[in-house]
């Protein structure tokens, strides 16, 4: 019976492509255009179907990690791109309407993160062997969405770009103090003081990222004009002339944003200026895919541009710049997974077949949904004062232009 409905389900999903799907008892059935290439999906357990039909969200990942769901010459990306445009294009599929609005019933639940959940959410993901993220990032270990300028950017320049564009909208100066809410593993708030002369304060809960973020500040010679603590972004005392928190506000969960924005209000100086660079929602408010949350980012949503400012329009700080990157973080993503096939199996070597499996349906996920579904990149840049910013944004251009000559000289 389940493999029955499942088949009806497909047959109605599936209008762009082709699918063809083969099932426990080998029965294999072809779904959409006839003349199109097929990606051929395999079901090696009696329970797939009626898991699909549930809860495919969490089934499709789930199935794929454990074997038990395979894809011929494992083009899992061809699979997931495939599903997604399908859906992109049909809306009200019951399944994940229904499944939507469940999700987004419960999520104030899944996403409040107090300190304590906060870290275990950040350890969960950060905490992984640093040999791992070496594997795909740049040599700059930045987990966040580089900026390509031009078609040929490589992944190093792409995130050259991203650190120089957050410098600019800054406007920073020599000296000034900076808080680095989310530092990661440290090369933003090294870019900062190296590069700028700012005095950072930079903020993690991650004990691996804290580890190596102050190692990198040692071995640079930068110890007296950055540091990096272990701590919750609640906790922090002070003020500060910049704020930035870059691929942090994802795993703040929207309980806590009017907490996040009053932090930034209270520990930004009257004249000062604040960046937060997250991914979000083109499509409105929404729920984080369940096996997304299970697996990779615990409490973790992506929030749409309207829920951010419905808050911020109450914390006292004024809106001084949006900007949104689209097809960024697709291309960064792209370039992610690209190193981590290349080096699979020293991925392996760290850990087993399964978290290869796990690691690489994330970024294929990710990718598809920043190329088709709706999932951006938002700067927002925040101050105390109407006037703490100029009052155009030629100064973008200005600097930018400033800052590679500058590194060119170097």
């Amino acid at each position: 019976m389940w493999t029955r409905l499942l088949s009806i389900f497909l047959k109605r999903l599936i209008k762009q492509g082709a699918l063809v799907v083969v099932n426990p008892d080998g029965q294999s059935v072809r779904y959409g255009d006839e003349s199109a290439p097929a990606v051929t999906m395999r079901l090696h357990a009696r329970s797939l179907p009626r898991k699909l039909l549930i809860n495919p969200d969490l089934t499709l990942g789930e199935a794929y990690m454990a074997g038990t769901l395979t894809v011929d010459q494992d083009d899992i990306y061809d699979l997931v791109e495939l599903l997604v445009v399908n859906l992109t294009h049909q809306p009200d599929v019951w399944h994940y309407r229904w499944a939507a609005h469940l999700r987004r019933f419960y999520r104030r639940l899944s996403q409040f993160n107090p300190a304590e959940r906060a870290q275990r959410n950040v350890a969960h993901h950060y905490d992984l062997s640093i040999a791992l993220y070496d594997l795909f990032l740049d040599a700059d270990r930045q987990y966040s969405c580089a900026y390509f300028r031009e078609a040929g950017d490589t992944l190093e320049t792409a995130q050259r770009n991203k650190k120089t564009l957050i410098a600019t909208k800054l406007l920073l100066t020599p000296e000034q103090r900076v808080l680095d809410i989310g530092c990661g593993w440290g090369g933003l708030g090294l870019h900062l003081a190296r590069d700028y002369g700012a005095r950072v304060t930079g903020v993690t809960l991650s004990h691996e990222q804290h580890k190596i973020a102050e190692e990198r500040a040692r071995a640079e010679g930068l110890g007296d004009n950055v540091q990096f603590c272990l701590q919750d972004y609640r906790d922090i005392d002070g003020t500060f002339d910049r704020i930035v928190s870059v691929g942090m506000f994802e795993h703040v969960g929207v309980p806590h944003y009017k907490e996040f924005f009053a932090t930034l209000r209270d520990r930004l100086n009257d004249d000062g200026v604040a960046l937060l660079h997250t991914i979000g929602r083109a499509d409105g408010p929404g729920a984080t895919n369940s096996w997304i949350a299970n697996y990779i980012f615990p409490g973790g949503y992506s929030p749409a541009l309207s829920e951010v400012l419905a808050i911020v329009e109450q914390s006292g700080l004024y809106v001084t710049d949006v900007e949104v990157w689209r097809l960024h973080y697709a291309e960064t993503l792209k370039e992610w997974r690209n190193r981590f096939e290349a080096n699979l199996d020293r991925v392996r070597s760290i850990y087993d077949e399964r978290f290869c499996r796990m690691w690489r349906f994330y970024l294929v996920a990710s990718e598809v949904a920043f190329r088709h579904n709706g999932h951006v990149v938002f700067q927002v840049q925040l101050a105390k004062k109407q006037d703490a910013v100029p009052f155009t944004r030629d100064y973008l251009t200005a600097r930018e232009t400033l800052n590679e000559s500058t590194t060119a000289a170097q």
